[in-house]
């Protein structure tokens, strides 16, 4: 059973989950966090983008599989299949995505590495994110107190919006590493939801955590989708505002910058 204070610690990583989107969207708004296209120096030393990306979403792993076995309900077939999707989406961004990230040999503007700096704020979050999903599902949801069919139904319809998010998501990411030269530099990206966002990786991975909400349907879920379009929204904004001034005419014109059709 969970004691008083771990409820405390609960709560309170919950709450402090929803107070910092607010400021993350509003400083975003005005200072990009730089990496890739938006690197500058003064961020302290750097590490290669690959190492990087491992320790950073490692905690989405190492902690979810440290805390899942002492829950209630670790051997619940809900719990175990809601884990499951979670890990799915961050084993892939842990230990595939970087493996797919082009070694750069020359360190020009866009290619000098990724922040230590940025990288440990990164790490803070996701021990926070990944403590709150995992303790969640394997302790704190009441699976007992909802019938299976609305369960497993809201199941399929959020995992359904999960993995068609996902594939956005990754098949993005494929299109962006491949037009990266080995030089650092970028190209208009083009096909799939290119042609309708300048950030579609950013876009299916949003759509990932909405089907991730409704799939827990709980304000964990909710605070998760939350702060990823908080973290998200600024940082597509500014992608779009730099493919326009750096391919001017070239760039489409019709493109918004993450939510198709929208903004």
């Amino acid at each position: 059973m969970a004691t008083s204070s771990d409820q405390n610690l609960f709560e309170n990583c919950l709450l402090s989950l929803f107070l910092i989107a607010p400021p993350t969207f509003i400083s975003l708004r005005f200072l990009q966090a730089p990496y890739g296209k938006h690197y500058r120096s003064g961020w302290g030393p750097t590490i290669p983008a690959s190492l990087a990306w491992f320790l950073m979403e490692s905690p989405t792993v190492w902690l979810t599989l440290l805390i899942f076995p002492f829950g209630h309900h670790r051997s619940n077939p809900k719990a175990l299949t809601l884990i499951s999707i979670f890990l799915l989406h961050y084993i892939h961004r842990t230990c595939i995505y970087p493996l797919r990230l082009p070694k750069t040999k020359t360190r020009t503007k866009t290619a000098s590495g990724f922040p230590i700096s940025v990288a440990m704020m990164a790490f803070g979050f996701n021990l926070l994110n990944s403590y709150l999903q995992a303790r969640w599902v394997s302790h704190y949801t009441d699976y007992s107190v909802e019938s299976d069919w609305w369960f497993w139904g809201r199941f399929m319809v959020g995992l359904a919006v999960f993995l068609g998010g996902m594939a956005v998501n990754v098949r993005s990411d494929l299109v962006l590493v491949s037009l990266k030269g080995k030089d650092g530099g970028y190209k208009i990206p083009r096909g799939g939801w290119f042609e309708k966002v300048s950030c579609a990786n950013y876009f299916g991975e949003m759509v990932e955590w909405l089907g991730w909400t409704v799939m827990t349907w709980s304000w964990v879920g909710f605070g998760f989708f939350l702060y990823t379009c908080a973290n998200l929204v600024p940082r597509a904004r500014a992608n779009d505002k730099w493919y326009r001034e750096k391919f001017g005419d070239d760039y489409p014109k019709s493109r918004k910058a993450v939510v198709p059709f929208v903004y």
